[in-house]
């Protein structure tokens, strides 16, 4: 997958740029996107500010180590399911 120019923190002061009262036409120009990346990331990205942002990587990164875990535990489990099946 391609990587952004920009970070999510340049992200969501581009899209700030739009509550300033500045039109999608002169953003994109200035900041050198297209308007369908520009309403691409209003709405992955769209009301939220830094703080927010951060809460929700560190939010996102807790849930991929509970998936981790759980599926762990998943494969232990049924390793030991075929175990037990196999010796009645």
């Amino acid at each position: 997958m391609k990587n952004s120019r920009f970070t999510e923190v340049q992200i969501i002061k581009i899209l700030s740029e739009q509550q300033q009262g500045k039109t999608v036409n002169e953003i994109c120009r200035s900041n050198g996107i297209s308007q369908p990346t520009f309403y691409k990331w209003k709405s992955k990205y769209g009301g939220l500010d830094v703080q927010q942002l951060s809460k929700m990587k560190e939010m996102e990164k807790e849930l991929s180590q509970y998936k981790k875990i759980v599926a762990e535990l998943t494969l232990e489990n049924v390793v030991m399911k075929d175990v037990i099946a196999k010796k009645f």
